[in-house]
């Protein structure tokens, strides 16, 4: 065993060095502006950008690509004015925040993403005459949207829920796990020249590795020296700070794409497009969520490991190993994390960040839901993914973050166990 682990650990090793290697000639240009317009999910093309300095000169302009993705160079680290052009955007899709000038700082060394959020025109409940969805569409397409999110974010709050009730840990690396599965599934798409679907496959064996490795070497070895969970939670924080930035060293900091399914035509379902890669990958979720729903309830693992949830000590007593059983679990959720990952990659695209960035929607999922109950996870990433995007009706995009806390707030106001949570004792 502990020659796999070191085959496995060796492996991962040269893969990162290939990553670091590649990206680093990628990027070694200098500092530089660049960004992806995405209406509906789908690439705008042809809209003029343009980059100026503070003293209102202008340094260079742009257009976007088909891919939607434009990119302008600046001669050295500073402050620079993003301007969009409105006038060149597509007949019905409008700047949703009504800033198309943006002031950015550019650090040295690094290229800084410019975000404008682009959507369709409201003209009423049906579609208009040059096929921009009203009123009706916008909602539908929204809440589509937030379904969408929601199941790549219930996928990684399952596998948090999972942790958290076996273990009572917090863990704040697991972000890191979600990031871990998609640079996996990049660097056999990108660099080994797999099929996206073939990569993903690998990622998440990977992905389920590294959680066993990390319980099997780290957090199995703490529990046995009988760290606290207050502690264990702060190792937690550290660890991800630790992969983070060794990601960030590796990948660097730009976003990048992987070489499928980056621009797709939607398929008109009426009000709305929907790109068929969204649509499998929701099929895959779901089917992957009622899976693993259905052997915590259905099998002897799966019973085992609620056992050890409800009381460890009992079940050490009635003849479980609790140690694997929170091993398994472990090597679960580190798969279904990495098969968030993938999915959120070819969504968005992959970013160093991108796990941490989606951490507090996790967490915030686990905690709507029920701490510790994985059913709970499930409906609070839902209801997580669709206030975030229906919250965008009424408030900027930039914020469509706050509508989801505000909804964990109100329910733990009134529900503090959350949703499908038990109630505690307390003192």
């Amino acid at each position: 065993m502990r020659r796999a682990v070191m085959m496995v650990t060796a492996f991962l090793a040269s893969m990162l060095f290939v990553l670091g290697t590649g990206v680093t000639s990628a990027s070694a240009e200098g500092e530089g502006l660049q960004g992806t317009l995405i209406n509906q999910n789908q690439p705008v093309a042809g809209v003029t950008i343009k980059v100026s300095g503070q003293d209102g000169q202008l340094i260079d302009q742009t257009k976007s690509g088909a891919d939607g993705k434009w990119s302008v160079g600046v001669p050295k680290a500073g402050t620079y004015k993003v301007d969009l052009d409105v006038a060149t955007l597509p007949q019905g899709v409008v700047l949703l925040n009504n800033r198309p000038s943006l002031n950015l700082q550019v650090f040295e060394g690094s290229v800084r993403t410019a975000l404008f959020p682009l959507g369709a025109a409201a003209t009423g409940n049906e579609k208009a005459d040059d096929g921009s969805p009203g009123t009706l569409g916008r909602v539908l397409d929204l809440a589509y949207t937030g379904i969408h999110i929601g199941l790549m974010i219930a996928l990684a709050a399952l596998g948090l829920s999972l942790i958290f009730g076996t273990m009572g840990l917090t863990n704040f690396a697991h972000g890191e796990l979600i990031t871990f599965g998609a640079m996996m599934a990049f660097i056999f798409n990108v660099f080994v020249g797999l099929p996206v679907w073939v990569a993903g496959v690998i990622a998440v064996i990977l992905g389920g590795a590294f959680g066993w490795i990390q319980d099997r070497f780290f957090w199995g070895w703490l529990r046995q020296r009988r760290t606290g969970l207050i502690g264990m939670m702060i190792i937690s924080i550290g660890l991800a700070l630790t992969l983070r930035y060794v990601s960030l060293y590796w990948f660097r900091g730009e976003t990048r794409q992987y070489s499928e399914y980056v621009a797709q035509p939607g398929i008109d379902l009426g009000l709305i497009d929907v790109a068929p890669k969204n649509l499998v990958m929701d099929a895959i979720a779901i089917i992957v969520l009622v899976g693993v729903s259905a052997s915590l309830v259905m099998t002897r693992l799966g019973k085992a490991t609620r056992a050890v949830s409800t009381n460890p000590s009992l079940a050490a007593a009635s003849g479980i190993n609790v140690d694997a059983i929170i091993r398994l679990v472990w090597t679960i959720g580190g798969a279904l994390a990495a098969l968030s990952g993938v999915m959120l990659g070819v969504f968005q695209g992959i970013n160093y960040q991108m796990g941490f960035q989606i951490l507090l929607l996790v967490f915030a999922a686990v905690t709507l839901g029920g701490l510790g109950t994985a059913f709970g996870a499930l409906l609070g990433s839902l209801v997580i993914g669709l206030a975030t995007q229906l919250s965008t009706l009424w408030i900027p995009t930039e914020l469509k973050n706050v509508g989801a806390l505000a909804v964990l707030i109100i329910v733990i106001l009134f529900r503090p166990q959350g949703i499908l949570g038990r109630r505690e004792r307390i003192g």
